[in-house]
């Protein structure tokens, strides 16, 4: 009988170690997945956060270098022109700048200068008010003298035109 419970106790033993080994295993899978998800949340979802980081860094980097090329720089004067206005006499003084590529250009606009004048003038004649109002009606504008001047210009090279003064008057 001594040999029975012997043997009894042994088995006992036996399915308790087995009952360990099984909990160890468990855990061990659990660990395993829990890591295999924490790398692929990183991987999946970290990774994407940098990537989009650096996308809006290079964008920052870009602007300051536009900000570092400012060409050479022409102030075209004031002009004070009636707008087309058909219901009141407005009138519209601006003062322009031209940024060009480089200092190359200057003697070329100086010597076309009532020819650009001239064509941003006539431009300016073709404009309301309302036209010009919104944000997105001076850069319409804008680049209509960009699109003009370097038409006349032979190679071109105004890069941006500046507005330092801006006002619409009614009569």
């Amino acid at each position: 009988m001594a040999e029975e419970n012997q043997e009894q106790l042994e088995q006992e033993e036996e399915k308790k170690g087995g009952g360990k080994k099984k909990l160890i295993f468990i855990v061990l899978i659990v660990l395993l997945l829990a890591g295999g998800g924490g790398a692929g949340y990183k991987f999946l979802v970290l990774d994407k956060q940098n990537k989009e980081e650096e996308k809006k860094s290079e964008k920052i980097v870009e602007e300051i270098k536009k900000v570092e090329d400012v060409g050479a720089q022409y102030d075209l004067g004031t002009f004070v022109v009636n707008l087309a206005d058909t219901d009141a006499d407005r009138y519209l003084k601006i003062t322009i700048s031209l940024e060009v590529q480089d200092q190359t250009l200057i003697p070329e606009i100086e010597k076309r200068l009532p020819q650009i004048k001239d064509a941003i003038t006539t431009l300016l004649f073709t404009k309301t008010s309302r036209d010009l109002k919104t944000a997105e009606g001076m850069e319409k504008l804008k680049e209509e003298i960009i699109k003009r001047v370097n038409a006349i210009l032979p190679l071109g090279g105004v890069k941006n035109v500046y507005f330092t003064e801006f006002v619409i008057q009614t009569a």
